[in-house]
Order: structure tokens, then C-alpha cells, then sequence
């Protein structure tokens, strides 16, 4: 499909169908991941795939809480994909230092966009969360202290159909110099 046609159809799917993903279109999504760019090539990432339902249930209830539970539609998803920001590399490090600028975190909205993308193009619908309780989801996956959760994606077959997106238009955010 056209690349426009394929973001008017990518959302933020917060219903999914009891439906398991196939191990392939995961994979695919991945290899979308694994290619995008990374600032100086660090490529300061890792993926953790939750499938397994009691450990993904486990996770998913790490999004929400109480107070904020927004987030509860991620126990409806089959998948979580935990996206682990790496040890940067000595030259994106000196990079941040001297910018004063975490590139590793845009590195990693970029391939969270890629693989939301390319799940999109498989069918597929998501939802990046940025809320949850980091250091639990750590000792659940047990995932290193010195590493750091950047993002989860909630990943399954949506049970809504695509609907028209609200966005400014692009008369309102378009200036040229």
C-alpha cells in the first residue's frame, strides 16, 4: 500500500481480538525495526517479545494502576513488545554530552514508528505506551538495572475498525523560510 494510504490507516489500537500473532509477521516487524536509522549507526536497542499470557499479563498489568488506568486494554493484547534502550555507544555518548540531547530516545521513537508501521501493513494493530512502572516491568523480565524500558507496544488484530484521524491541518503546522 501507498505510504500515505499506510499512516491514515495506523492507529492506536486499544481493543483486540482474542487472536494469537503469527511468529513471522512479529519477525517482519522486527527487520522494519532492526533497519531504521540510529544516530552515529549506534543502534542503541533490544527487543523483549512477551507472548507467553501469564508473563504478558503480568507485564501488562505494570501499565496501569488505580489512579491512572488508562492503559488497562494492554491485558486485551496477545503480544507486548518491550522496547530495552542499550548502553550507548562511546561516540553517542560524547554526542549527548556535548548537545546536551539523548539521541538513543529519538532512536528509539523511530523504530517504535517502524515497527507500528509495518505491523499496520500486516494487519496488525498497536498502541506505544510510555506509562508504566519501569522498575517492576525490570524485575518481571529481568531485565538489568543498568538498562533502561523505553517504551512498550501493545501488539495483536484490532477488534475496531481504522477511523478518520484528528489532525491539525497542514496549512496550521507548515511555515517555509
Amino acid at each position: 500500500m501507498d505510504f500515505i494510504e499506510l499512516a491514515k490507516r495506523r492507529y492506536s489500537c486499544r481493543n483486540y481480538i482474542d487472536k494469537k500473532v503469527e511468529r513471522e509477521k512479529i519477525e517482519r516487524c522486527l527487520e522494519a525495526s532492526r533497519l531504521a536509522p540510529s544516530a552515529v549507526n549506534a543502534q542503541p536497542w533490544k527487543f523483549i517479545i512477551v507472548e507467553n499470557p501469564e508473563l504478558k499479563d503480568k507485564v501488562a498489568r505494570e501499565t496501569f494502576d488505580t489512579v491512572a488506568s488508562f492503559n488497562k486494554f494492554s491485558l486485551k493484547a496477545p503480544v507486548l513488545v518491550v522496547l530495552i534502550n542499550e548502553n550507548p555507544t562511546m561516540t553517542s555518548f560524547l554526542g549527548r554530552f556535548a548537545h546536551g540531547r539523548d539521541f538513543s530516545l529519538i532512536d528509539m521513537g523511530i523504530i517504535a514508528s517502524h515497527f507500528c508501521l509495518k505491523a499496520t501493513e500486516e494487519g496488525l494493530g498497536t498502541c506505544i505506551l510510555g506509562w508504566f512502572n519501569e522498575k517492576n516491568v525490570k524485575n518481571i523480565l529481568k531485565i538489568p538495572k543498568t538498562k533502561t524500558v523505553s517504551l512498550i507496544i501493545t501488539l495483536g488484530y484490532p477488534a475496531d475498525q481504522v477511523r478518520n484521524k484528528k489532525r491539525k491541518s497542514l496549512e496550521s503546522i507548515r511555515e517555509y523560510a
